[in-house]
């Protein structure tokens, strides 16, 4: 039997940092939780933080505090900050995530309440949606004097469950743009029985079963994924949610998030290895985490090579959905896999096959991208081109394309490397007609001496060998790019025309971005670029929104997954 994993990238993580506000909830010093995953060697922590509450929807324990803005507003507005100092502290050491847990209070006064407390949760890696509250004011997890009372009011035990899928089905079609998940979907069992319409809704032709099984399908449609909840085993109620529903969940595809929901730091850990159990069991051998919105695919299994192979899959994955508009990102994006990836397509419905090419193709709404971590081949292409050995610091490339661009002259490929000790190397293949690349030369070694140590201009010669180990972008949209994922890169579809590129080389030159690698491709009139480089990414995103009709996209990709 292969060995599960004793770790889990949660989503419903640890309730904890509210200890500042005079409403407890999850109370522990954040820091203390990170410490003590540090001294387990976790590579990450995931914590998650309530949205505050409009005063009508409130337990009875904290209605004797008369406070109005429950679960805790001013620790909620100082999350974000918190999180981000706490990243920049304990940079290196370890992957600190956070989420906010979005309460659904009815499509009214709640949903603008809701829809503005997103906003105010600045870079939050994920947003769960979550039914507590009944519309009658009383809660679905609260004590079982306030479940029988709501029992009461209801006037069955369909009835109580039928309120319940209202409001999330309510919730996800007024606000599924704005989460990710689906929170403990069925909660209710914490306090009341579940009907035998839903014991056996698999089978059953009752109406409470058709409305639960079309949940689960308006679910799968939205792309969202599911909550898998291990504090209902701590409470003593089972996992939410139960077999049934996520053997059903796994039909659909929808995607599945593991959390252990705890409140305290003594339960940091809890049931980790007994989740992967619990939904392996329903037929999952993967499941998702989130880092800035964009899902992230992780193995169950403790297998080294089978990490990194989902290392690649979702560096890929963060490309693509870089690439789309926000309202298009959160997709489910369709799959190709070939070489050692095929093993893939036995894992994703639907996915196809790529014989022996060893890559993974990711691709929705006519863009794709291509993405292995084998060193890619050299061709052996002979082409025409301009070699330089030149200064590695910001606006030297720009310069180099300038110039050429000023001779008429096209550049087809480039090859980028840095030395790491202040210089760096490139080749430029360029277009046919380069009768004025000697006059290029000679006015970058009359005006940048001291900036380029080396030019030379070399007929039928091969494009040199700069790669090294690591994931690679192969292509975009089919066309060949072959650069080496970094930190930050920079995507472009633009017009195929001498000076194009020039206009973001030369943006970035003037915000001193350095360009630490390059590649060009084009298709028709269609060029392609990918360019690794460093600096200030609010600049960035700025300068690539001036570049002007002549550039069809330009996306800066940040890589956050791990």
């Amino acid at each position: 039997m292969r060995k599960l994993n004793e770790f889990i990238w949660e989503t419903h993580g640890i309730h904890a940092g509210t200890e500042q506000d005079h409403v407890k909830h999850g109370i522990d010093k954040l820091e203390d939780i990170i410490d003590k995953a540090i001294e387990a060697k976790n590579p990450s922590i995931t914590f998650i933080i309530h949205s505050p509450r409009l005063t009508n929807f409130r337990y009875t324990a904290e209605k004797d505090t008369n406070v109005k803005f429950i679960r805790g507003n001013r620790s909620y507005l100082n999350y974000p900050k918190r999180i981000a100092n706490l990243r920049k502290k304990y940079a290196g050491r370890i992957n600190i995530k956070f989420g906010v847990e979005l309460e659904w209070m009815g499509p009214d006064l709640g949903l603008q309440w809701s829809r503005s407390k997103i906003f105010q949760a600045e870079d939050a890696d994920y947003v769960i949606g979550s039914v507590h509250f009944a519309p009658e004011g009383l809660p679905y997890d609260g004590s079982k004097e306030e479940a029988e009372e709501l029992l009461k009011l209801r006037g069955s035990l369909e009835a109580y469950w039928d309120g319940y899928f209202n409001e999330m089905i309510q919730m996800i079609e007024c606000f599924g743009d704005m989460i990710q998940i689906i929170g403990h979907i069925d909660l209710p069992k914490l306090n009341v029985d579940m009907p035998e319409a839903l014991v056996n809704f698999e089978t059953s032709s009752h109406p409470l079963a058709n409305k639960f099984r079309a949940l689960l399908e308006l679910i799968a449609d939205r792309n969202l994924s599911l909550d898998v909840n291990m504090a209902g085993k701590f409470k003593g109620v089972g996992v939410y949610p139960v077999q049934s529903i996520l053997r059903r969940a796994h039909q659909l595809q929808i995607p599945v998030c593991v959390g252990t929901d705890t409140h305290h730091v003594r339960y940091y850990g809890l049931n980790y290895k007994e989740s992967l159990e619990y939904i392996q069991e329903a037929g999952y051998e993967s499941y998702v985490s989130y880092s800035k919105l964009i899902p992230e695919n992780r193995t169950i299994y403790d297998d080294h090579e089978l990490k990194v192979k989902y290392t690649v899959l979702n560096k890929g994955i963060e490309l693509l959905n870089q690439r789309l508009d926000d309202t298009e990102r959160r997709i489910i994006p369709d799959f190709s896999f070939g070489g050692s990836f095929s093993e893939f397509v036995d894992l994703y419905k639907n996915s196809t096959g790529m014989g022996d090419y060893n890559a993974i193709r990711i691709r929705k709404w006519g863009k794709s991208i291509t993405v292995t971590n084998e060193i890619p081949k050299m061709s052996g292409k002979k082409v025409n081109g301009l070699f330089s050995e030149h200064l590695d610091q910001p606006g030297v490339i720009s310069s180099l394309f300038n110039t050429l661009a000023s001779e008429g002259i096209n550049v087809e490929t480039a090859r980028l490397r840095s030395n790491k000790n202040g210089t760096a190397e490139a080749f430029l293949s360029l277009s046919e007609g380069n009768g004025n690349v000697k006059s290029a030369i000679d006015f970058i070694n009359g005006t940048d001496s001291g900036t380029f140590s080396n030019l030379t201009y070399k007929e039928n010669a091969e494009l040199p060998n700069y790669y090294r180990e690591g994931v690679y972008l192969l292509e975009m949209d089919g066309v060949a790019l072959n650069l080496a994922l970094s930190e930050k890169v920079i995507l472009t579809k633009h017009n195929n025309a001498p000076g194009v590129l020039l206009i973001l080389l030369s943006a970035l030159a003037s915000k001193n971005i350095n360009i630490a690698d390059l590649r060009l491709g084009h298709l028709n009139n269609v060029g392609y670029s990918a360019i690794a480089v460093k600096g200030d990414s609010h600049v960035i995103r700025n300068l690539l929104t001036k570049l002007g009709d002549q550039y069809y996209e330009a996306n800066l990709i940040e890589f956050h997954s791990f």
